[in-house]
């Protein structure tokens, strides 16, 4: 529907807190430019989406059926209207349909949340630096913080309970809820109550216009480069490839795909360009339409790859790793990843909330499902699993 990116999903229960997939389709004549985002905290918002040429789009399939296990639009706005209709919440009925569909990705947001997740398209968010998730028994906790942020010079940690903020008891709440009530315009207060080794505590932290380095390299000693992608934010690609195309020659590389929630899937196909001479990247279809991604010409395609992964590495990231997997380009080190590849895509409710709902699938270049099974790595590797992988960079030859 115009104005609004259809998506691809992301764990409620996650998220670093709660991550967000989302993916763009915008038409180009017959066909249709792909992005997909997974943010920290808030996600991207409608907005314009870069136009990826080498997406190709098939003719629909003459009755697409809906995937099992999804919501029916139809059915979730019906409820929010007549909801709207009675003077209630057409959020709150939208989303109890959703729930009772079994729709794992599926989730309804306000106008507001909506609306705060193009921040994130360019790796920047307005927040308190902490990335929330679910931790055991439903409890929700702190998964990390933000270099140089409010809650990291307070001395917050991973770990830390959250049971406040602003007076508001996150208990039982998703945590895009938390996450919302952690946002916020620049310079307000955000009082949060917290728990640590069974004690409480109370930080009243200022937020903040917050920005994260998506792509870092480092040098390791016998020639190793390191390209970590923390997620995959407007520019990221082009980051990796100049960062492959910058590597001493003779380089062994090694790419950090590790805690990765995914992000613009158009970033992630450009980063696989950094890697492939062309061809194909991943395979996905929305309502029984097909489409596919394709790499751009010209990349490395002779020094020795390891693509470091783990259960934080999602989404786009996931998609990144099976296509270097499938196409024999790169040796998978660490443990089988999240297993997140379902499209969503978005419905305008009456009330002016958004609800997202499953569509459709991922696959790798050679037809792997990526939803609910994620990718198994060629060389299993926990702790240690730099060292294992500078060990397989090691083996592998350098081509001509």
């Amino acid at each position: 529907m115009p104005g609004l990116p259809a998506r691809c999903p992301r764990p409620r229960d996650l998220r670093r807190g709660a991550v967000l997939t989302w993916v763009f389709l915008v038409a180009v004549g017959a066909a249709a430019s792909t992005g997909c985002w997974d943010r920290t905290g808030a996600a991207g918002a409608a907005g314009s989406a870069a136009v990826l040429p080498s997406v190709r789009t098939s003719a629909p399939a003459p009755q697409a059926s809906r995937p099992a296990g999804t919501a029916d639009r139809e059915a979730v706005a019906r409820a929010a209207a007549e909801a709207v209709a009675e003077g209630k919440s057409g959020k709150k009925a939208a989303q109890e349909v959703v729930s009772r569909s079994g729709d794992r990705w599926g989730a309804v947001y306000d106008q507001g949340e909506y609306a705060a997740f193009a921040e994130d398209l360019d790796g920047r968010w307005t927040g308190v630096g902490l990335w929330a998730g679910r931790g055991r028994g439903g409890r929700v906790e702190v998964e990390r913080v933000q270099p140089g942020g409010p809650a990291a010079r307070a001395g917050l940690r991973a770990g830390d309970r959250l049971l406040s903020v602003d007076g508001h008891a996150v208990t039982g709440l998703a945590v895009a809820d938390v996450v919302a009530l952690l946002r916020g315009a620049a310079g307000t207060p955000a009082v949060l109550s917290l728990s640590r080794d069974g004690a409480d505590f109370t930080e009243t932290l200022r937020r903040e216009q917050l920005r994260a380095e998506p792509v870092t390299v480092r040098e390791l000693p016998g020639g190793i480069t390191v390209i970590k992608v923390a997620s995959f934010t407007r520019g990221s690609g082009e980051r990796v490839r100049a960062a492959v195309r910058a590597a001493p020659a003779g380089a062994r590389l090694m790419l950090d795909l590790r805690g990765n929630p995914g992000g613009l899937v158009t970033e992630a196909v450009t980063a696989a360009s950094a890697f492939l001479d062309g061809g194909l990247v991943a395979t996905y279809d929305v309502r029984g339409t097909q489409r596919a991604l394709y790499a751009a010409r010209g990349g490395d395609t002779t020094r020795p790859l390891v693509a470091l992964v783990d259960r934080g590495t999602m989404s786009a990231a996931e998609l990144l790793t099976g296509a270097l997997q499938d196409r024999g380009r790169a040796v998978a080190v660490g443990t089988r990843t999240f297993g997140k590849g379902s499209v969503q895509m978005p419905t305008r409710l009456p009330d002016g909330s958004v609800a997202e709902l499953t569509v459709g699938t991922y696959r790798t270049p050679g037809g792997r499902s990526l939803d609910g099974a994620g990718i198994t790595p060629d060389v299993p590797a926990d702790e240690g699993a730099e060292e294992r992988a500078r060990t397989v960079l090691g083996g592998l030859g350098v081509g001509p």
